[in-house]
């Protein structure tokens, strides 16, 4: 390995005469690759030398060694840089600091001085070569992984799972070109393929229909997706949803005749956003259950199969998640917004029968939460409350939207509550606990935490948030007030107070009182007993 380049400024000639004699540079790992009189020449010579390291003066003519060292964290980021000061700059040098320069160095400069500063300087540049190194090896995996990364993402796409905001910084990330005005999810699923399909099988039939399927004005992308191919089809204007169709089928067709596998497609309504790919999925899902009645080996459209769009509205695995974080973690704006894209999409784009069934599977939703938290149905739903509801039973979409809304808001200041005051019976079992034990030296959180049946952690940070003190701050608070109580009602020595109240040292004993009370154990006591 070649050595490091080094740039040698100063206006003295001879100086640099000596330094370029007196330094064994190949011994210690460096290049001299150039030398210059002033700032200004050793600019102009760093663009074309590319130095690793430049060593310079302060004090130069036309451009002074700091202004050298400014411009050269512009032009050379990464290069390190060692300053000469005379005695008068010394404290000017300082400044350097600021510039992050590896060393300065006080005029006149022995051999043996900077040769320690370039050993020095020499091993941390090769630790920093091991760094980069080692995240080439991380860019290179990194790349032996894109497939699978990107095979993830359009999983989390069509899962829902990505925010509006995620979706394009996340395709950049992946080099992926998700661009299009429209766009269409479709699934190919392999009647004998089995319940649980070989993933090499999948990614053959993946490759065949990438290698095969070609449509104009219309970028595809293909992945795995719950045991089936999928595909995502990006449309540059209006969803062209028949051609792509007709394509679907023509490579469906080959695929079985040349791989001999019985395959059917399914594709979903068109949509407007990559966000909105969920539903589509969703309805090319329900497009693949209709085999069953129509038969495999086909390509089936939800919107032949069901015209007002059945699919549109679906209480999926993603809308589930969204009411579920809504109502436990999120806020009651968080909760009013999905009630109302929900109530808006509804009215919309689905049918008196397709808000039945979201209704219904919404209903649900929120009475497994509050079973799971053990609240009785008839705080969240009212008294006489069975289950059975229905949208007929509101005067219009408004009041249906309300009564969801109500509930669900309902429902997430009860958990609240319950979580407030479990959170609150916690900490007294843990002051209880802390009271009855303070005079043990070897109390600590990992030994309440061990008798509470919880993780130190969560202990910890809800302890804080319930008392407004950290755990070790609340026990030398109980320890401080038991002390300074047997202070003032007894004659017990100050080593046996300190035992009792968990200290085996009685120095560190009385620091810590000091500490706490701003006055030794002794002078607290002969006050308090002056003061009686």
């Amino acid at each position: 390995m070649d050595g490091y380049r080094i740039l040698l400024v100063d206006d003295e000639e001879e100086l640099r005469a000596g330094i370029r004699r007196r330094i064994d540079w190949a011994a210690l790992g460096f290049v001299l690759a150039g030398e210059a009189a002033n700032g200004q020449d050793a600019l102009e010579l760093a663009e074309q030398l590319r130095p690793d390291v430049v060593l310079t003066d302060i004090k130069m003519p036309f451009m002074d060694g700091l202004t050298l060292c400014r411009c050269l964290k512009q032009q050379l980021p990464a290069v390190r840089l060692v300053i000469f000061s005379g005695f008068d700059e010394f404290d000017y040098a300082r400044q350097a600091i600021g510039m992050n320069v590896f060393e300065y160095l006080l005029k006149p400069i022995t051999s043996a001085e900077l040769s320690d500063v370039l050993v020095r300087l020499k091993r941390d540049m090769d630790e920093e070569r091991v760094r980069r190194q080692d995240m080439e090896k991380l860019r290179r995996s990194y790349e032996e992984n894109l497939p699978v990364l990107r095979g993830q993402f359009y999983t989390r796409l069509l899962g829902g799972q990505l925010k509006p905001g995620q979706i394009m910084e996340r395709a950049a990330r992946y080099e992926i070109e998700l661009s299009g005005k429209s766009w269409v999810a479709a699934r190919v699923h392999g009647s004998n393929l089995g319940d649980d399909p070989d993933e090499l099988i999948l990614l053959s039939l993946q490759n065949f229909f990438a290698e095969n399927t070609e449509l104009p004005g219309c970028q595809l992308h293909w992945c795995l997706y719950d045991d089936d191919l999928a595909v995502i089809a990006a449309f540059e204007g209006e969803a062209a949803v028949y051609d792509l169709l007709r394509e679907l089928e023509r490579v469906r067709a080959l695929a079985e005749t040349l791989l001999g596998l019985r395959l059917t497609v399914g594709a979903g309504l068109a949509v407007e956003t990559p966000g909105q790919l969920a539903g589509s999925i969703q309805g090319a899902k329900s497009a693949l259950d209709y085999r069953s009645i129509l038969g495999p080996g086909r390509t089936l459209y939800i919107g032949d199969l069901e015209p007002r769009g059945a699919a549109a509205l679906p209480f999926d695995a993603a809308a589930e998640r969204q009411l579920v974080n809504a109502v436990k973690l999120g806020t009651p704006e968080k909760v009013r917004r999905f009630t109302q894209g929900w109530l808006s999409q509804a009215k919309s784009d689905s049918s008196m029968s397709q808000m039945q069934c979201f209704f219904l599977e919404l209903v649900a939703c929120l009475m497994r939460l509050a079973r799971e938290a053990e609240i009785p149905q008839e705080e969240v739903f009212g008294p006489g409350f069975t289950g059975a509801v229905r949208i007929s039973d509101f005067s219009g979409p408004e009041q249906l939207g309300s009564w969801v809304e109500e509930r669900c808001l309902h429902l997430q200041e009860l958990l609240r509550r319950q979580r407030s005051y479990a959170a609150a019976r916690t900490v007294d079992k843990a002051r209880e606990f802390i009271a009855e034990n303070f005079s043990n030296s070897d109390l600590s959180v990992e030994m309440l935490c061990d008798h509470l049946h919880l993780s130190p952690a969560y202990f910890s940070t809800m302890f804080k948030r319930e008392t407004g003190m950290s755990f070790t701050a609340y026990v030398t608070k109980v320890r401080m007030e038991a002390a300074a109580e047997r202070l003032r009602t007894s004659e017990e020595k100050t080593y046996l107070i300190a035992e009792q109240t968990g200290y085996l040292d009685p120095n560190y004993f009385s620091y810590v009182f000091k500490r706490y009370f701003g006055t030794s154990p002794s002078k607290y006591r002969a006050e308090s007993q002056q003061g009686q």
